[in-house]
This record gives C-alpha cells, sequence and structure tokens, in this order.
C-alpha cells in the first residue's frame, strides 16, 4: 500500500491562482466529485465545476440519495479543478487537515444556475439523478447556508 497523498493550502491556492485548466475527464461534460472528508468534523465536500474551478460546499450529514432527504450545505471557497481528484491526507496544522476520500464523482448537467437556486442532474456512481442546491436567505450576501436535496422524478 502506497503511502497516502497529502496537499497543502499553500499548494491548492497556488494552482488555483495559476488558472491551471485541465481537461475535462467525462466526454466534455463538466464533473462533479462528493468528498469524505475525516477533518475535525466529518463531512461531505460537494464540488460542481463552474467557470474554470470547483464551486464547493460542505454538507455534515451524508449527501441527500433520496427524495425527500435534504441537508443543510455550507457555500466554502473555490477549489482548483485538479482537486477533484484528491484523495489523501492534508497534514495536522494546514486547513482542513484530516484525510480525504473521494465518495462519488462523474458527470453533471446544469439545468438552471441563478445566484440563490442551482438545479442539476448527477451522474455518478451512488448519486443519480436531479438534485437542488436552494440558498436559505438569497436577499444575504454574507450568508453561506444553501439547502441541497435530491428532486422528485418527472413522471
Amino acid at each position: 500500500m502506497s503511502a497516502p497523498k497529502t496537499a497543502t493550502s499553500a499548494g491548492r491556492k497556488a494552482a488555483s491562482k495559476a488558472g491551471k485548466r485541465t481537461k475535462r475527464p467525462f466526454g466534455g461534460k463538466p464533473s462533479f466529485v462528493v468528498q469524505k472528508h475525516m477533518a475535525s468534523h466529518l463531512h461531505y465536500d460537494l464540488r460542481l465545476e463552474e467557470d474554470g474551478v470547483l464551486k464547493s460546499w460542505a454538507v455534515p450529514k451524508p449527501p441527500p440519495d433520496r427524495e425527500g432527504v435534504r441537508r443543510l450545505a455550507v457555500a466554502v471557497e473555490d477549489h482548483p479543478l485538479d482537486y477533484r481528484n484528491f484523495e489523501g491526507v492534508i497534514p495536522e496544522g494546514e486547513y482542513g487537515a484530516g484525510r480525504v476520500e473521494i465518495w462519488d464523482k462523474g458527470a453533471y448537467a446544469s439545468l438552471e444556475r441563478g445566484p440563490a437556486k442551482r438545479i442539476f442532474e448527477l451522474m455518478g456512481r451512488r448519486l443519480r439523478g436531479k438534485f437542488a442546491l436552494i440558498k436559505l436567505k438569497p436577499g444575504e450576501r454574507k450568508d453561506h447556508n444553501w439547502l441541497f436535496l435530491k428532486m422528485k422524478k418527472e413522471t
């Protein structure tokens, strides 16, 4: 078994600032990843590829896998595209210290994208179907809380 990879916040930020673009791995479709992050508290990081970065939300509980399940999702800083493949350990003393593993990944299709609501279809191994992110207080710029839910299937 090989030693776990490590990442530093400086290295992640440098890659982001360099504006490095990588090829899309899913036939040209934008990608998503959900990383299980065992930091000070276990949570899941939802990341959607948009505008050359990964828009990111921290989700304290497992992502919604069926209709009716709603999860808090807190918007966090954007990450560089290369971070979608990161699994390993962020060292103690660094922001987000702890083990990171890919919980799910795949392509996604953006169906609606606004400042307070995003609807998208995920095509992953675990998460499949139509999902939404809805900002809880849409008029407040400093509020980072969103609701993450799986939408009902259309008949």
